[in-house]
């Protein structure tokens, strides 16, 4: 549970880094790329012991199918309250799809 905790820390900084920026696009883009990478230090900080604390437990392949799962749940929630996107029919399905990916890999 702390890697999922960490993970979900991460990328909340990761998708701000990444899309924050776009809700400024008058600003210079050097001050996007430098907000961006203040961001990403964050994301770094929990993302690293994450990664650290997970691979006593599970393979780099399933680590990586959490921080995939995980990402994608934040960037969803975030986009809707910072752009007002919705889930369209063809995301929920890649989302149920994500799922059975996460099943298979970890299933004994």
């Amino acid at each position: 549970m702390k890697t999922v905790i960490l993970l979900v820390i991460s990328n909340v900084f990761m998708t701000l880094a990444w899309y924050g920026h776009l809700k400024f696009k008058q600003s210079a883009l050097w001050l996007a790329i430098l907000a961006s990478w203040g961001l990403a230090l964050f994301e770094y900080i929990f993302q690293v012991p994450a990664n650290r604390a997970g691979a006593e437990t599970f393979s780099v392949t399933q680590l990586k199918i959490i921080q995939e799962a995980v990402t994608l749940t934040v960037f969803t929630i975030l986009a809707y309250f910072m752009f007002g996107e919705t889930l369209k029919w063809n995301n929920i399905v890649s989302y149920l799809l994500l799922i059975g990916a996460v099943f298979f890999a970890f299933w004994k």
